[in-house]
């Protein structure tokens, strides 16, 4: 007796078919998102702003970082204002864009983080990535930028370590990024990453600070020479 053949019934395979092409398209726009972020963050919006306004490379100046504090040193206050904004800016255009996909949202933030301090247009160099990660967290989750400020004032009053108080900042996203969302949550872990890079950026201002060299804010004193507070303030603006 010949068993007879099993057919698939055409609306399985249907949603198979609506199933699989989902999530091509997911993964599509996950990929492109993260594409063009990494893009927007690698534009050195105060090397663009200091050199085309004031005529002058903020390579050349300071710590020689592009980030806003540095750009503040070679080019004056508005110029360096404006570019601290723009790189802010990056961290919230993405996360706006995507928000109401939270995952696609958090790895294009990340790519825009990665790409302000590995910038293609600039040899993979950049600043440190913590103004254009505040712009992401505020974005997506003021709660946890209001968590993090907290940590980055208390941290400077106490110490008067900017670079300390912006480390302690971003793990302070990560931290409260788990407790609201969850380990697993890609949030939680672009967070994480994130913050274990901001670490590993600042690892000669915690050098200079396990030496006692690290310029303290607001010290106003001959100690805090340009350079060295040069390359301590980095890490609020950088």
């Amino acid at each position: 007796m010949k068993v007879p053949p099993v057919s698939t019934p055409r609306r399985w395979v249907g949603r198979v078919g609506l199933t699989r092409g989902h999530s091509t398209l997911c993964s599509l726009v996950m990929v492109t998102a993260v594409v063009l972020a990494y893009l927007l963050g690698s534009v050195p919006f105060g090397l663009v702003l200091a050199k085309t306004l004031a005529g002058v490379d903020p390579r050349s100046v300071g710590s020689g970082n592009i980030g806003a504090t540095n750009t503040i040193r070679a080019a004056g206050k508005p110029i360096g204002l404006l570019a601290f904004a723009l790189d802010v800016g990056k961290g919230v255009a993405p996360a706006l864009v995507l928000r109401d996909e939270p995952a696609v949202a958090a790895c294009a933030v990340a790519a825009a983080v990665v790409g302000h301090c590995f910038s293609l247009y600039l040899g993979f160099k950049g600043g440190k990535g913590v103004a254009t990660m505040v712009g992401g967290v505020l974005a997506l989750d003021p709660q946890l930028l209001l968590v993090g400020g907290i940590v980055w004032v208390a941290t400077l009053a106490l110490t008067r370590f900017v670079s300390l108080a912006s480390i302690l900042m971003t793990a302070a996203f990560a931290v409260g990024a788990a407790v609201r969302f969850g380990a697993q949550d890609q949030r939680t872990m672009a967070f994480g990453i994130l913050a274990v890079l901001v670490l590993w950026l600042h690892r000669a201002n915690l050098g200079r600070i396990h030496e006692g060299s690290e310029p303290r804010a607001f010290s106003g004193g001959a100690d805090a020479s340009e350079s060295g507070a040069a390359t301590s303030e980095e890490g609020s603006l950088g």
